[in-house]
């Protein structure tokens, strides 16, 4: 009894610890790459069979670039270097592809962040997530890729400005497609900044935000990720097919009651109508801003009743709707803006008695306007005469003072001639020296 017991303990203690144990030799079963592990104060090896390698070193942000010890003592700059070595220096790291390194002990000096590993990569590629089918115009899409560094997604802080990505549509130019006369456009970028769609930053996956607000039509998608060290590309054919739901503004008939409708058709062959729900925003003057949903569809065509709107000018409607496709995948679609005016209505004419009363008021205004007119020219005219007669008097007054006074001069001259006149110069002319006395007066005199 004892026995049975001890064992039954001893099976127990087995059970328990059986895990443990697998953990245990799992763990130190498990390979540990070479390109991960950690290097001894920044040095590593590089045997003789490497053709190609990649280093991605991590630095301390905004320091320096890394200066890499060769073999035989010499030193590479980010710089300076062989033609066969690629360098690409970010604000937090370093990206070197040597063709053909030397075997041996290698070595790095810098601000290595610390613990950081350095990676010794032999390929390097892209992953990115195909787009989805049907792909629909002006679709909010979200899809990510990967910078892979031996099949391994790549991850460090600054990676993202080490390496730029571009997503291009071209049009294959296909008859009858909205695109066919498009060639190609940008469309996009993926970053791993934590920003938008990006669920994180510096996590390794790339996040793209693409503008599906494109022609319909069938297109090519390119995705490029590139620096001064590797070029790669990701190419697929696709298709971007025309909205599965509508909504468009139905014409008033009537534009001064302030009342709108809009349209909503669901195409049922390509979404689920249970899982279509709709938001709006009207957006008018004095800074109106009423929200509007529609959570539950009763038909694939229904109408949708705006509030009555009062301010007179112009009103713009914004919308999206989330849905599910009948393959089952979710999603959101922007709605085209939609517009319309609440046009002031126009004020009733004047009675045939409030004509006569204005035409009798414009008379009275028009003949005071001429009397004061003709009032005002008979003042400037006779103001005009007073002064031109005083002017005159003035003038005449003394040209009869002048007139005197030479009369009275003559007179004079007249009564009272002038007993010495002066010589002529021509007698002067006709006197002899011999004539002129020239005997100083007497000082009795």
């Amino acid at each position: 009894m004892i026995v049975s017991l001890s064992r039954h303990i001893t099976l127990v203690v087995l059970l328990l610890l059986s895990p443990i144990m697998a953990w245990q030799s799992s763990a130190l079963a498990a390979p540990v790459k070479a390109s991960l592990a950690a290097e001894l104060k920044n040095r590593f090896r590089i045997d003789y069979m490497v053709e190609s390698l990649t280093l991605v070193i991590q630095r301390d942000y905004g320091s320096a670039p890394v200066v890499v010890v060769l073999p035989d003592g010499s030193k590479w700059y980010s710089t300076r270097h062989p033609q066969n070595v690629k360098w690409v220096d970010g604000i937090s790291a370093d990206m070197i592809q040597i063709e053909n390194p030397m075997p041996g002990p290698w070595q790095l000096l810098g601000q290595v962040t610390e613990g950081s590993t350095i990676q010794k990569i032999s390929k390097l590629d892209i992953e990115v997530q195909p787009l989805p089918q049907p792909l629909f115009q002006g679709e909010r899409l979200k899809i990510t890729a990967r910078l892979l560094g031996d099949n391994l997604t790549m991850r460090m802080p600054g990676l993202e400005y080490m390496v730029e990505w571009t997503s291009r549509f071209t049009s294959q130019h296909i008859a009858g497609d909205d695109n066919f006369a498009t060639g190609t456009i940008i469309v996009g970028a993926y970053k791993d900044n934590g920003e938008e769609l990006d669920e994180a930053p510096d996590d390794g996956i790339f996040t793209g935000a693409q503008n599906l607000e494109q022609p319909t039509g069938h297109y090519t998608l390119t995705v490029t990720a590139r620096n001064n060290v590797f070029e790669r590309e990701y190419v697929m054919p696709f298709k971007l097919s025309k909205q599965p739901i509508t909504a468009e503004m139905v014409p008033n008939n009537d534009p001064l009651k302030g009342i709108w409708q809009i349209q909503l058709t669901v195409d049922e062959s390509q979404v689920l109508l249970a899982e279509t729900h709709f938001e709006f925003e009207l957006v008018g003057p004095a800074g109106l801003q009423v929200p509007i949903s529609l959570q539950n569809m009763t038909s694939a065509e229904q109408i949708l009743y705006l509030p009555k709107v009062t301010e007179y000018g112009s009103y713009r409607v914004k919308g999206s709707v989330v849905s599910t496709t009948v393959e089952g995948r979710e999603i959101v679609l922007h709605l085209p803006e939609m517009f319309f005016n609440l046009i002031e209505p126009p004020k009733p004419g004047p009675t045939a008695e409030e004509l006569a009363e204005q035409a009798a008021e414009q008379a009275a205004i028009e003949e005071q306007i001429a009397k004061d007119n003709a009032i005002f020219w008979i003042i400037v005219v006779n103001g005009v005469l007073f002064i031109v007669g005083i002017i005159g008097i003035v003038v005449w007054r003394k040209r009869q003072t002048l007139a005197k006074a030479m009369a009275a001069a003559e007179e004079r001259l007249k009564q009272n001639p002038p007993k010495e006149q002066k010589a002529e110069p021509s007698q002067l002319e006709s006197l002899d020296l011999d004539d002129i006395d020239l005997t100083m007066p007497d000082d009795k005199h």
